[in-house]
């Protein structure tokens, strides 16, 4: 049903003075539009919410019905308004968000924005070293709310996706497999690879991909930081398995290439959670709507590109 709250509007007042003059003096409006906005309404619904008695009128079974979803709509309207308006007003605040360390490459960015739209709110942001300390201090309470790549399951919590999250192998722009244009998965069998530590989303998704395509990379290093394991991946000492939004401004300046293998870039979301036992403040609930409507167009200009310099150097289309 296309329905408008405009006519909704109308319905409400129509039903609660029993005629469409009085409704129309109410409303401002003439009874003839206030008539046809009702008319409009039925033929929407595909029923009489009226039952017609002269000038006189009083709501059919149906419209007793439509009666109590209409004021529902419409109070839902009002306090989305009002919680828009709060938005707007937002002037003071304190916000603790707590990130992975691979969301630290756009976070801050998304935060600095927000900042200029609501100056007077200060910001404290805690990274944490990997998902399993980011859920420690979430179940603490330490933060208002958590960029993650994975909700836990452990503690109860709202989890919202935001924006897609890819993973590729990177290598030396040099390597052999740079050269090859898109690879098969098993072209990794046997070469060192550079790997996140165990507990961190990183790790997760790369031992979910090599168990799913039966394949044994051989794990020469584990380290606990995306930039350690970028320095030994341009240093010759192996391929790594790592977010896309890590490797941007190596990629760009010829230092690390993407590699085209089979089902890469793997394609996780990220999220934006809260333990559901938090009410969360002014401010909290202003920057979760903010990422919720912003941070996927910003991570998609960030990715956009970095893909399409891959395929061009590997030849792809």
């Amino acid at each position: 049903m296309n329905i408008s709250f405009r006519q909704l509007k109308v319905f409400v007042e129509v039903a609660q003075q029993g005629s469409m003059a009085r409704a129309a003096q109410c409303l401002h409006l003439t009874p003839p539009a206030v008539s046809m906005q009702v008319k409009e309404l039925e033929a929407q619904v595909g029923l009489s919410l009226f039952d017609r008695h002269g000038r006189q009128v009083s709501l059919s079974t149906a419209g007793e019905y439509f009666l109590v979803h209409a004021r529902r709509l419409l109070a839902d309207l009002r306090e989305t308004d009002i919680a828009m308006t709060r938005f707007k007003k937002l002037e003071h605040g304190v916000l603790t968000i707590g990130i992975v360390s691979t969301a630290t490459y756009f976070v801050p960015q998304l935060l600095a924005r927000f900042h200029e739209e609501h100056p007077g709110v200060e910001v404290r942001l805690k990274v944490a070293g990997n998902r399993e300390q980011l859920v420690a201090q979430m179940e603490s309470g330490e933060i208002d709310l958590s960029v993650m790549g994975r909700p836990p399951r452990e503690i109860a919590t709202r989890a919202e996706p935001f924006a897609a999250h890819p993973f590729v192998f990177v290598a030396p722009p040099k390597h052999p497999l740079a050269a090859l244009g898109r690879a098969p998965m098993n072209a990794l069998h046997g070469l060192p690879m550079l790997v996140r530590e165990q507990g961190s989303g990183t790790r997760a998704a790369y031992t979910a991909l090599i168990a799913e395509h039966r394949i044994e990379p051989r794990i020469t290093m584990e380290m606990s930081s995306n930039e350690t394991i970028k320095q030994a991946v341009m240093a010759g000492m192996g391929l790594a398995f790592l977010s896309l939004h890590t490797v941007g401004l190596e990629v760009r300046s010829g230092l690390l290439a993407v590699l085209e293998i089979d089902a890469t870039p793997l394609m996780r979301t990220w999220f934006v959670v809260r333990l559901q036992s938090k009410l969360l403040s002014p401010a909290a609930e202003a920057f979760r709507y903010f990422i919720l409507e912003r941070a996927e167009d910003h991570l998609r200009a960030h990715d956009a590109p970095l893909l399409r310099a891959a395929h061009a150097a590997a030849g792809v289309p």
